[in-house]
């Protein structure tokens, strides 16, 4: 089966191509990280062929990042314009050639103060519409290329083991549900598998289902790695908090393996 990643580079779609690959799967890989001809906002004959000949796509790419990166730049022009040529470029070839595919979505797109998770609800309807799967992922933590776009545990992580300080951006009160990288690839693929037996007009909501709050992480990180940790008394602007409630569809496909204790040993060692 010939699978192709979009977003191949990122932090889940890396996890990904590794996961596929230890599956004898045929990987297809395109992100603008590998090359500029690689570019979803610009249309290229390699992408039609790409999409043409494959069997499944995986599509992840997205301009996005952890709370820094969205709090920076999620209402600019550009971050809007992106996203938005991203997905007509990409829809319109899937469309075209009528392709199986899942779309990476976030459970923010349930939040309409955020413009991040409006513009993954229009890529959850669109995606709809041509009957593919909408996989609403839940604050997924791996080994990141980018710092810029880095998220919470891998930036405490960083802190921790380079600075010795954990300087958090909030009062850390904020509740988060997590999944390891790697989960979340055998959540794809096995989603790849079953994708005729899928009721696709519902989100799979990927996830491990329980609660952790970001002071508890910070904590756990600086007993492995005896950092000091600076609390803030900024309350969270990403998600103010919102916590919604998962639906639990995908536990009759898949459930998480990594607790996050675990997770997060891993992580920090990869480091």
């Amino acid at each position: 089966m010939k699978h192709l990643v979009l977003g191949s580079a990122g932090q889940i779609g890396d996890h990904l191509v590794t996961y596929l690959k230890k599956q004898n799967q045929d990987v297809f890989e395109y992100d603008i990280v590998n090359s500029k001809n690689e570019d979803l906002r610009i249309y290229n004959s390699k992408l039609e062929d790409l999409i043409k000949n494959c069997n499944f796509i995986y599509f992840l790419a997205f301009d996005v990042g952890g709370a820094k990166y969205l709090e920076k730049y999620q209402h600019s022009y550009k971050f809007i314009s992106n996203n938005l040529k991203i997905m007509v470029n990409t829809f319109e070839l899937i469309k075209k050639y009528n392709k199986p595919f899942i779309f990476a979505s976030s459970q923010m797109s349930e939040i309409s103060h955020s413009t991040y998770g409006l513009l993954k609800l229009i890529g959850e309807r669109t995606t709809q519409s041509l009957n593919g799967i909408v996989a609403r992922f839940w604050n997924v933590y791996g080994y990141e290329r980018d710092e810029e776009k880095s998220h919470v545990i891998t930036d405490f992580i960083k802190m921790a083991k380079y600075k010795g300080v954990i300087k958090m951006r909030t009062d850390g009160e904020e509740s988060r549900q997590f999944l390891h990288a790697d989960d979340c690839s055998e959540c794809l693929f096995i989603l790849s598998k079953n994708y005729y037996n899928i009721e696709k007009q519902s989100p799979i909501h990927v996830t491990n289902f329980k609660w952790t709050k970001i002071i508890e992480i910070a904590k756990y990180i600086q007993s492995i790695s005896e950092c000091k940790i600076i609390v803030s008394n900024r309350k969270d602007q990403t998600q103010k908090n919102a916590m919604n409630k998962p639906n639990k569809n995908i536990l009759n496909y898949w459930k998480s393996k990594t607790s996050l204790i675990e997770g997060i040993n891993k992580l920090y060692k990869t480091y």
